[in-house]
């Protein structure tokens, strides 16, 4: 069973879909009815530059709706990410790499990390923007905060009035991350 307020900072370059990944969660999470927030975080660049969202999940109101300490899970989709977050990650806490990127092993023990290889894999699919996909599937592989319908329903709703040739890949993305973090 998830704790009543899990606390999720999704970061890498612009471009990578990260604050995308963070704003799928936060849907998911309010179509259950849980209390969210989304707080986007990125550079002056548009692509290339840093970019960075904390979502806050709870079974009650949150107080503060930035999760860059104590942070439950890290998706890190750079070096960058790994190096600015993973001390703020609390032990027993969750790290999920994308290993295309990040070639090194973190140097944590005290929290579970999991590598993905993310961006390779949406090269194989012929689009390297569905890397956030893959690593939306290690959330669903490896926490109970949600389900694959759930991230069916919510991909859909996200792209179904401005980019509807979008979804099948998508959600091709999610499946092929599950295959790998199985």
């Amino acid at each position: 069973m998830a704790a009543p307020t899990t606390r999720i900072l999704f970061s890498g370059f612009g471009g990578q879909g990260v604050l995308t990944l963070g704003q799928l969660i936060a849907s998911i999470a309010l179509n259950k009815g849980k209390e969210v927030t989304w707080m986007p975080s990125y550079g002056a660049e548009m692509r290339g530059g840093t970019a960075n969202c904390s979502v806050i999940i709870s079974d009650k109101m949150i107080g503060s709706p930035i999760a860059s300490t104590n942070i439950d899970i890290l998706c890190a989709m750079n070096v960058a990410s790994i190096v600015k977050f993973l001390g703020n990650v609390k032990p027993g806490g969750q790290v999920y790499v994308n290993s295309s990127i990040v070639k090194e092993p973190i140097d944590r023990t005290d929290v579970n990390a999991t590598y993905i290889d993310a961006s390779n894999i949406a090269n194989k699919l012929g689009n390297m923007r569905v890397a956030n996909m893959v690593m939306l599937a290690a959330f669903l592989q490896k926490t109970d905060l949600f389900t694959f319908a759930d991230v069916e329903e919510v991909i859909n709703q996200r792209f179904a009035e401005k980019y509807p040739q979008l979804i099948p890949l998508n959600i091709e993305a999610v499946k092929q991350g599950l295959e790998v973090t199985s």
